[in-house]
């Protein structure tokens, strides 16, 4: 007994000796760590003030500081970054569904300046930049090697003024330039309109007014189809959705799904981690939803159509999204200005990151390129003859004339489905997957 209680004591010591003698380096790697970031810290005011005495023209030391935070927080990812005052209060003006410029979202990629969408009816949309396009220059000013803010600070304007811009375009053999006048851009979170016995719900981006509007636009285009009955399904488009607030794309997806996931975030702690679920009701009471996305769909639109899909809830078509699967907190800082800092990953509900990946559609539809304007006169549809034109032709005595009012009343809906394909071939195939999954019930 004594010799266990020995051994027992001696395993102890030994154990403390043991830890005391790793706790020591570790100690000293730490203390080494925090001396190395207090040398940093000084060799950056060693810089600083030398730029202020030295430098060939007088400096102001507070754009020098900004330029400093602004920098190392852009050398973290291409969304985080420092707002300005100024800047800070433009962000909110956005979130809220107004604000002056183009009407482009853009980010960067290998130092330059890349289209993530076009925002609809803005004027970017009508001169026809197009998501996945690069601006090289600002009225001839080359925008390469300046950061995010500084290049979206020279497409900035009076409203009314007009500005030219370089793009590159997949595609295009040569750069081109677009003119734009600038305006006041005013989001329309939400369009809708009915197709046949679909209600077409257009998400244009995920501000303080989607939800809401979302929902009142759902329940007037039911009401004036005569009621759920006589919908055949939803189409979701968020094509060219660049997102947004990450409180509208969980209560957009909320709003299909009854119950599960609907989007997990992770931080550098794991203990951080947020995990939000779906509460019961279904504002498509049950009926086939198809979500549309392609490159522009970013953020909030890949969590929404992420989450859908995941719960089989909805088929996803069109081509795969931007990919961008990370958070960013907008923190308030002294001064009024604010840091947007990515502070977490998001995953859908199946434990996917669409981080650089994209959400694939289960169908992929590609949107054909645009003819060339001079082929934009309509061929004139060449009206064949049928039995019906033929002289002395027999009727059909199989139908009342109700019946045949009713088929007539088809083929027009049919024909008008065609006329769809030649303006929107992505949204007539959705279209026409839920008049097929309608057949089938």
């Amino acid at each position: 007994m004594k010799k266990f209680v020995m051994a027992a004591g001696a395993g102890t010591l030994a154990g403390v000796l043991a830890t005391t003698q790793i706790a020591g380096p570790l100690l000293a790697q730490e203390s080494a760590k925090t001396e190395n970031v207090y040398e940093q810290l000084d060799l950056f005011g060693d810089i600083f003030e030398r730029i202020r005495a030295q430098y060939v023209e007088e400096t102001d030391s507070s754009e020098l500081i900004e330029a400093a935070i602004n920098g190392m927080l852009t050398s973290l990812d291409p969304h985080s970054s420092y707002l300005s005052p100024k800047d800070a209060a433009k962000m909110r003006e956005q979130t809220r569904g107004e604000f002056g410029g183009l009407g482009i979202e853009v980010t960067q990629e290998d130092g330059f300046v890349k289209v993530v969408s076009p925002i609809d009816g803005t004027p970017a949309a009508e001169a026809g930049i197009e998501a996945g396009d690069f601006i090289t220059h600002v009225n001839g000013d080359s925008l390469l090697g300046l950061v995010l803010d500084d290049a979206v600070e020279q497409m900035r304007g009076p409203v009314g003024s007009e500005i030219i811009i370089t793009v590159v375009r997949e595609g295009e053999p040569e750069p081109f330039d677009v003119s734009i006048i600038r305006d006041t851009i005013q989001l329309t979170a939400v369009r809708a309109r009915t197709e046949g016995d679909t209600p077409v719900l257009r998400l244009t981006t995920f501000n303080e007014q989607t939800f809401p509007k979302m929902k009142e636009e759902l329940e007037k285009q039911v009401e004036a189809l005569g009621g759920i009955e006589n919908v055949n399904g939803f189409v979701i488009d968020m094509r060219n959705n660049p997102g947004g607030l990450l409180n509208q794309a969980i209560a957009v997806s909320d709003a299909f799904l009854e119950k599960g996931e609907i989007v997990s975030t992770r931080g550098r702690d794991p203990g951080d981690g947020d995990r939000v679920n779906a509460t019961p009701g279904d504002l498509a009471q049950g009926k086939p939803i198809v979500v549309l996305i392609n490159g522009g769909s970013a953020s909030a639109s890949e969590i929404v159509a992420g989450a859908l899909q995941d719960h089989r809830r909805a088929i996803v078509i069109g081509t795969k999204s931007f990919g961008k699967g990370s958070v960013q907190t907008v923190m308030p800082l002294r001064g009024n200005g604010a840091m947007r800092l990515t502070t977490a990953r998001y995953y859908t509900p199946s434990g996917r990151s669409i981080q650089a990946l994209g959400v694939s559609p289960d169908i992929i539809v590609a949107q054909p390129p645009r003819r060339p304007e001079s082929e934009d006169e309509e061929t004139p549809r060449r009206n064949l003859r049928s039995e019906a034109d033929l002289r002395g032709s027999l009727n059909n005595d199989s139908l009342t004339e109700d019946q045949i009012k009713q088929i007539e009343a088809d083929r027009a809906k049919a024909e008008k489905a065609a006329d769809l394909r030649e303006e929107d071939y992505q949204l007539a195939y959705a279209i026409d997957i839920l008049k097929g999954l309608s057949a089938l019930d």
